[in-house]
């Protein structure tokens, strides 16, 4: 578990931010402290960090993976442009091994919705 210099300082910048912030904007935000790191080189460290279960990666079809911080949380994903929000749900593991009859590990749980400004935009149209 060899973390590096850009390693601690992508860590850092996934866990400060509540913005679930793509591999682009982390490298944005790491160029500000390393102006001369390679994006490679975020990616890399960020399937390191993810591997190692130090950050989560939120996947949504059709969007870029996302990064967040692995204090136990679910999103909210708006289906028609990808916003995503926190929502503390409580941890359910207890419910889903219960129904699964299985142990859980983890779970990721993403509630899709539409947000208001997409629901503002449909309303609009039908009009």
């Amino acid at each position: 578990m060899l973390v590096t210099k850009y390693g601690k300082k992508i860590l850092e910048i996934v866990e400060q931010s509540r913005s679930h912030m793509t591999a682009e904007q982390i490298f944005e935000a790491l160029r500000q402290t390393y102006p001369k790191v390679v994006l490679a080189t975020v990616y890399n460290n960020l399937n390191r960090l993810w591997e190692e279960d130090r950050i989560r990666k939120v996947s949504v079809e059709g969007m870029p993976d996302r990064y967040d911080r692995i204090q136990r949380h679910d999103h909210l994903v708006c289906k028609k442009c990808g916003r995503l929000l926190d929502v503390d749900l409580g941890d359910l593991t207890v419910q889903l091994e219960r129904a699964a009859g299985q142990a859980i590990l983890s779970y990721d749980l993403k509630l899709m919705y539409l947000c208001e400004e997409c629901r503002n935009d449909a309303n609009k149209k039908g009009m």
